[in-house]
């Protein structure tokens, strides 16, 4: 506490007594600069902390990204690989009907 604040504490009745109490109390609460320091320095290091793990975070991410976009092509080569097979399946069975049709109807013909 200034000299100038205790003075004015005086001046407006407070008694000496008291004056010291408030003094060391704000001396007790007061944050000195090497406390200033170390609390910098402890919000650095969780900081770095927190960037790292959302470093880590992101990175794994983007992994699971890259799995889920492979594992989709995938899906859809298989997809397009069935339907193609199921339109080639059914055009073989079309022609081998209408084959028929016509080996019938050459038959009722002669």
């Amino acid at each position: 506490m200034s000299a100038s604040a205790v003075l004015k504490l005086q001046k407006v009745g407070f008694t000496i007594e008291q004056v010291e109490a408030l003094a060391d109390f704000m001396d007790t609460q007061a944050a000195s600069k090497a406390d200033l320091m170390e609390a910098k320095a402890e919000l650095k290091a969780d900081i770095a902390e927190t960037k790292a793990e959302l470093k880590a975070d992101i990175a794994e991410t983007k992994a699971d990204i890259a799995e889920s976009r492979a594992a989709t092509k995938a899906a859809i080569a298989e997809a397009k690989t069935d339907i193609l097979r199921w339109m080639f399946t059914a055009m073989a069975a079309q022609f081998t009907l209408f084959a028929g049709l016509v080996a019938g109807l050459i038959k009722l013909i002669h």
